[in-house]
């Protein structure tokens, strides 16, 4: 009986380091890299650094949105990586000069995340420069949000994303900084241009 609990206890015992090395694997740099690859480094690179916003945060929302699928295209008609709107893309391509813009360049990657980009940069405007605020807006829309603050149903602060009247949007606003905080940690010594701070309060 005593040699019994012996075993079960060294048993257990190893199960706890097994756990905890494969713990700390998985928050390594390598190993976080290979579950959540990047794409489109350079476009990504060069639009966020345009529009003055983190790089880690453009990926982050791409992630989230498309899973990297150039030709992804949401129920709602949302298309290409950033799933943006076809009419809030016609708008800002006429905010960006593209004279010859048209609807098919939304599965272009590069101009997809030009105006991806742009428009997020756009919303943090709207919003006071809270991320937080300017993603909920960018999956919610930017007149909703504007009503929850506005009517007090939502105070705009992370800690109270549960009153969100969208589920969706407070899920997505939870994903997208949780997968900020993964390429952050996995990607910073190795991102080719200027990582900037979000504003999460």
């Amino acid at each position: 009986m005593i040699d019994g609990l012996r075993r079960l206890g060294r048993a257990l015992v190893v199960l706890a380091l097994i756990g905890m090395l494969i713990s700390f694997a998985a928050q390594s740099p390598r190993v976080l890299q290979l579950i959540n690859p990047l794409d489109y480094v350079e476009h990504i690179t060069v639009y966020a650094t345009a529009n003055g916003i983190d790089p880690f945060l453009v990926a982050s929302i791409i992630r989230v949105e498309s899973g990297y699928r150039r030709d992804a295209r949401s129920s709602k008609g949302a298309c290409g990586l950033m799933q943006i709107m076809p009419e809030t893309a016609e708008w800002a391509a006429r905010q960006l000069g593209l004279a010859d813009y048209s609807q098919d360049l939304l599965f272009d990657p590069e101009t997809n995340i030009m105006i991806g980009a742009w428009y997020y940069r756009h919303l943090l405007k709207c919003f006071r420069d809270e991320t937080v605020l300017a993603l909920a807006a960018y999956n919610g829309g930017p007149s909703n949000v504007e009503r929850w603050l506005s009517e007090g149903t939502w105070s705009g602060r992370i800690e109270d994303l549960g009153d969100i009247p969208y589920p969706e949007t407070a899920r997505y606003v939870r994903r997208v900084l949780n997968m900020h905080r993964i390429y952050h940690r996995a990607y910073r010594s190795q991102w080719p241009g200027k990582v900037g701070q979000i504003n999460a309060d």
